[in-house]
Order: structure tokens, then C-alpha cells, then sequence
């Protein structure tokens, strides 16, 4: 039979199957009236929260204090509307993203909209994956390309129950990667930049997954916009012009730089490390002279962190980074063949570890030092961000989740969070990944089967969980994905010990 002829009954069953598939779908949400996951309950009695303070709705590490949203209510439950359910990749690299209420068809294996689907879902009124115009042969050249960057690494979890999370969670990664390095936290505009944080642990997950240089190139960018002081703004526009506002400095994002130098690193084949730790040496060199010079006293001074509010005192959530981030500074600069930086590195890790155990291990590694709240940053003293973990730390993470968990079964950022029922990913997909390198698989699992069950029809991760598991905000979340992928690939190596990682 010849390759057209099979190319074209190939689209015709496919269409034939989307079809079916959105009469389905459209006759089940008439005759039911309920709400799908893509689309939850309109709201009512609207308010206007600020997401500058107390009542900030927004996205931990990637929204939360960019600004004030729209909420409602139900209950002291919050509603809070998904701003979309994917980002679509197009032919010739553009990106888009699908609306929430989409009958949402992408190419097998890929985040590139099925051009017949589009047509179909238009001639049901149903809204399509995109508005673009979509050519059958650009369509599938742009399916390619994305199946064979995925192809490019390894898919943690392949034969087993995460698979496919693992997989979209990659997609989704690739999806949000704009320009050579440049990853943006979201597609919502207000997310649509690059942090820091959700930066270097995307960057680990990249290396991890067999995506070494694409974990370089994000490293890459962060040396590029860094200060010449080792410190970095809250966020980036995607060219690397700089901030795009005032928000100002964040101190997390300079030990999260050299952290995820150090994670990355050990990923790289034995034979190209010394000149990929060379690669590495300014941007962790800047950000080690930043680092000793903000701990010189002990703990260094208040900045915001994860939370992304104004802060008068120091937290955990910067103070453990800083820490981190030195330890594996020592590492990296000793392989770039710079001895004595290494050692003032590890002689600074050492003094601010102490000085970090000392402040917060007696009100149970909470947010503050002068308070015991719980807060996921208690997970930043464990591995893998500490080499080792202090007295009483792996205690401290594990008695946070009671104050934290929320009705949905995931987490909340901190046990002072408000109480609105919204649990939120990257704290649930953190404390997954966690609990795996801790070894605790149940743990892992339940963490990653909260979030596997509550992801948008597209398969994406939303930033947030709403009491009724409807899937809420931005969606797919970077940092996210990363942690998911992080806790699939940890639970992998776990169960096959002594099996060395890529890099050793």
C-alpha cells in the first residue's frame, strides 16, 4: 500500500477518533452539568486579594506576589480559576498556550496540536487547542523535533506507574524552554520570566534525565544575567535584559545557582568534568564571593524567598540555600583547579551550616528562628541540598506536614499559610522528591499520586490544587515538573542501588 495512502487513512481514523471522543466529552458535561477538571465552577461573590502580603494568591516561587488576582470564596475555601491547561509548541518554535476549556488534541507523544483535531473541535464549536494555523507537514516536522529531544534523555519511571506523568512532565519542560537556556516559569504573562530558583532545579532535572547541555545552557543564562556582585533579581526577562520591574534582590537564587552547578556536575561523564567545572567556575565563584560576604556574621540579613513577600527577618528558606549552595561550590571550584576558593567555599559552608543549626534547629527548623512555624524549608536541610542532614532535621520535615496539608492532600508552602484549601505543587512535588532521596517510597508515592490524580486534561501540572481538586492557576508549572521528575528518577535509583548515576 503506498506511504500516502496509509498517511491518509492514519488521518482519517484519528480524526474519526477525536470525533467520537468530543461528542463524548461535550455530551457528558450537557447531561451532567458538572464541571470538567479544565473547567471549574464559575465563581461568585468575587474579591480582590493582594498578593503582596498575608492574603497573597499567587504562585510559590513563580507567582505568588506578582499580582493581585481574582478569587471567590465558597465556604473559607478559595476558588481560583486555571488560566490555561498546556503550552502548545508550533512549528517554528512559537509557543501558545491552550485555554483551560480546550478539547485539547496534541500529535502522539508531543505538546504540538493535531491540526485535524483543531478543525474538528472548530466544526463542534468546541474551542480547539489553538487558534494558529497549523500545516499537516509543519505540524508533524515540529512532532519530530520534540519526540527527539525527549528521545535525547532517558524517561524516569519508564515501565512503571509514573511513566507518563514523567513524560508529560518533560514535554512540559521543553514546552516552557523559549531560547537556548531560557526556561520560563510559566506561560501566564505574569509568570511568563525566568527565576533563579525554578531555574536551577529545572537545571537538575534536565542533567538527571539525561539532558546534560540543555541543564548547562540554563546554567549558561543564569551566569549571564547574574551581577557582577554574585547576586541575582527576583526574576529575568527571557531575552536577559534584566528584571522586569523592581522587585529587587532575592538571596535564595544566589545558593540555588551554586547548588545546581554542583548537582549538575555529577552528572557529567568523568572525562569531561574538569572543563564543564571551568564552564561552571564564574557563576559559582561570583555567587560563593556573594554568599561568605552575606554570612560573614552568621546568618545573613532578611530578603524574600520562596514565598516571594517582604520579609524583616531572616528565614530558613534563604538561610539553607546559602548553605547548600556553598557545599557544592567547594565541589565544582576544586574541579575547575581553583584550591583556594574551594576551601574558603567549604570553610563558609561550614560556618553558616552551624550558624543555621544553631538559629533554627530549636523551634524545629521552622520559617523563623525566633518562632517554631512550620514551613516547607525544613526540606532544605536534608538531601539532597545538605550533605548531611542535622540532628533533629529529618524530624522537624516530617511533623511540618500535619499544620501544611490541605484538603486536597497536598501541601500548603508553610504551616502560617493561609487556610484557604489550596495545596500547592511545587511544595507537594518538593517534599515527593524528599521523602525519595530520603528513602521513604511510600511517602514519595503518595506526594507524587496527589499530584498525578489532580493535573489539567492536558496532563500538565498546575501551580495549584483547590479544595475540590479541581486543577487551578498557572499550568504547566516549571519548578513543578522538575521536582516530579527529581522524585521519579530518586525513587528509580533507589530501587536499583548500586547502580552509579550518569556521571560516575
Amino acid at each position: 500500500m503506498p506511504d500516502a495512502v496509509v498517511v491518509s487513512r492514519a488521518r482519517r481514523l484519528r480524526a474519526r477518533a477525536v470525533l467520537v471522543l468530543a461528542g463524548a466529552l461535550l455530551g457528558a458535561a450537557a447531561s451532567t452539568g458538572a464541571p470538567s477538571a479544565a473547567r471549574p465552577p464559575a465563581p461568585t461573590d468575587a474579591t480582590r486579594l493582594d498578593a503582596t502580603g498575608s492574603g497573597a494568591v499567587g504562585g510559590v516561587g513563580a507567582g505568588v506576589g506578582r499580582t493581585a488576582v481574582d478569587v471567590t470564596a465558597t465556604t473559607a475555601h478559595a476558588r481560583i480559576a486555571l488560566y490555561q491547561q498546556a503550552v502548545s509548541v508550533l512549528p517554528g518554535g512559537a509557543r501558545a498556550e491552550v485555554p483551560a476549556d480546550a478539547l485539547a488534541v496534541f500529535l502522539p507523544g508531543t505538546r504540538v496540536p493535531d491540526p485535524a483535531a483543531a478543525v474538528l473541535a472548530g466544526a463542534l464549536g468546541a474551542t480547539p487547542t489553538t487558534v494558529a494555523a497549523l500545516g499537516p507537514r509543519a505540524a508533524t516536522d515540529a512532532a519530530g523535533a520534540q519526540r527527539t529531544w525527549l528521545a535525547t534523555g532517558d524517561v524516569p519511571g519508564t515501565g512503571g506507574p509514573y511513566e507518563e506523568l514523567a513524560r508529560a512532565a518533560l514535554l512540559d519542560l521543553h514546552s516552557l524552554t523559549v531560547g537556548e537556556g531560557v526556561v520560563v516559569a510559566g506561560w501566564s504573562e505574569k509568570w511568563r520570566y525566568v527565576w533563579p530558583r525554578d531555574s536551577s532545579f529545572v537545571a537538575v532535572a534536565l542533567a538527571r534525565t539525561g539532558h546534560v547541555e540543555d541543564a548547562l545552557d540554563v546554567l549558561d543564562f543564569l551566569a549571564r544575567v547574574q551581577e557582577a556582585d554574585g547576586s541575582f533579581e527576583a526574576r529575568y526577562l527571557p531575552d536577559g535584559s534584566g528584571p522586569p520591574d523592581g522587585r529587587g534582590l532575592q538571596t535564595d537564587g544566589t545558593g540555588w545557582a551554586m547548588w545546581a552547578a554542583g548537582l549538575v556536575l555529577a552528572e557529567v561523564p568523568g572525562d569531561r568534568r574538569a572543563a564543564t567545572a571551568e564552564r561552571l567556575a564564574p557563576l559559582v565563584e561570583r555567587s560563593a564571593g556573594r554568599a561568605l560576604a552575606l554570612v560573614a556574621g552568621g546568618l545573613p540579613p532578611a530578603s524574600p524567598d520562596y514565598w516571594e513577600v517582604p520579609e524583616d527577618e531572616v528565614t530558613l528558606g534563604t538561610a539553607a540555600p546559602l548553605v547548600a549552595g556553598m557545599e557544592q561550590a567547594a565541589v565544582v571550584l576544586d574541579a575547575a583547579g581553583r584550591p583556594g576558593p574551594a576551601a574558603d567555599a567549604a570553610a563558609g559552608a561550614g560556618r553558616a551550616r552551624q550558624a543555621v543549626v544553631d538559629a533554627f534547629g530549636p523551634t524545629g527548623y521552622g520559617r523563623y528562628a525566633t518562632r517554631g512555624v512550620p514551613d516547607a524549608a525544613s526540606a532544605f536541610v536534608l538531601t539532597p541540598f545538605w550533605s548531611t542532614a542535622p540532628h533533629e532535621g529529618a524530624a522537624a520535615w516530617r511533623g511540618s506536614v500535619t499544620s501544611m496539608l490541605r484538603p486536597a492532600a497536598g501541601l500548603a508552602p508553610g504551616g502560617a499559610w493561609r487556610r484557604d484549601g489550596v495545596s500547592w505543587t511545587p511544595q507537594t512535588t518538593l517534599y515527593a522528591w524528599v521523602a525519595a532521596e530520603q528513602g521513604d517510597v511510600a511517602g514519595a508515592r503518595r506526594w507524587l499520586d496527589v499530584v498525578d490524580r489532580h493535573r489539567t486534561s492536558s496532563g500538565a501540572i498546575p501551580e495549584k490544587v483547590l479544595a475540590d481538586g479541581s486543577p487551578a492557576a498557572v499550568a504547566p508549572l516549571g519548578w513543578s515538573a522538575a521536582c516530579v521528575l527529581l522524585a521519579i528518577d530518586a525513587l528509580e535509583h533507589a530501587s536499583t542501588e548500586p547502580v552509579p548515576r550518569r556521571g560516575t
